[in-house]
């Protein structure tokens, strides 16, 4: 029974801290955007004036 006066404060601690944890990421933007990151990988980013211009070769003077 005298372990449930140490266990008992220690795990609402924690609980508590892990809720303020929480509150605390929500509140900053961490979830804000959960689908764009995951697909990020998949979409080509090619840029217009990048293909328009020509590359010069090496060895051309």
């Amino acid at each position: 029974m005298s372990v449930l006066y140490i266990a008992l404060p220690i795990a609402l601690l924690l609980g508590g801290g892990g809720l303020l944890a929480c509150l605390y990421c929500i509140r900053d933007g961490q979830y804000d955007d959960l689908d764009s990151p995951s697909v990020r990988i998949l979409v080509d980013e090619h840029r217009v004036d990048e293909q328009a211009q020509p590359k010069e070769e090496l060895g051309e003077a």
